[in-house]
C-alpha cells in the first residue's frame, strides 16, 4: 500500500462570528446548515444519537460541483474546552474515492489587541482507495464555502 494514498489536508480561515457560536453551529445546531447554505446544502438530519453528542449519526445531502450527493457522518469527537468537533465520514459519496475520511475543525477566539472574531482550523484527513484518486480540494473549498455563508447569515453573530 503506497503511503501517498493516506493523506492530510489543512487551512485556517478568519472569520467574524465568536468561536463558542460557530462551535455550537457545528455540533447541536447542524440542522441549520441548510439554513445559511440554502445553494449547497439540502438538508442534514439526526439519524441516532443527540445534536452535539458524541456517537450520532448525520445525514447530509448537498450540492458539490453541481451534483447531488447524499453521505452520513458519525460525530466522533466533540471537545468543548477547544470548541474542537470532528467527523467521520461513515457512508455515501466520499466513500466512493476514499476508504476513510474524517473532518475536524477547531475555533479559537483571536487573541487580544485584534479584531474580534475566530481563527477556524480545519482538518481533512483521508485514506484515498488507490492513488489516482485526487486530494479532497474539492470538498474543503466546500467547507470553507459553507463556513463564509455561516459568518454571512444573521444567525453567526
Amino acid at each position: 500500500m503506497s503511503s501517498a494514498r493516506f493523506g492530510k489536508l489543512e487551512v485556517d480561515i478568519e472569520i467574524k462570528a465568536p468561536a463558542e457560536r460557530f462551535f455550537e453551529f457545528h455540533t447541536r445546531k447542524t440542522y441549520m446548515s441548510s439554513n445559511t447554505s440554502p445553494d449547497k446544502v439540502v438538508s442534514c438530519e439526526l439519524l441516532e444519537g443527540d445534536w452535539g453528542k458524541e456517537g450520532s449519526v448525520i445525514s447530509w445531502n448537498y450540492v458539490l460541483d453541481g451534483n447531488a450527493i447524499a453521505g452520513k457522518e458519525l460525530l466522533e469527537a466533540v471537545d468543548i474546552e477547544r470548541n474542537s468537533v470532528t467527523y467521520r465520514v461513515i457512508d455515501g459519496y466520499l466513500l466512493q474515492y476514499y476508504k476513510s475520511f474524517k473532518r475536524s475543525c477547531e475555533a479559537t477566539p483571536k487573541g487580544k489587541g485584534e479584531e474580534e472574531g475566530t481563527r477556524v482550523h480545519w482538518t481533512l484527513e483521508f485514506e484515498k482507495l488507490h492513488d489516482k484518486v485526487p486530494e479532497p480540494h474539492t470538498m474543503l473549498q466546500f467547507i470553507l464555502d459553507l463556513v463564509k455563508d455561516f459568518d454571512a447569515h444573521p444567525s453567526s453573530q
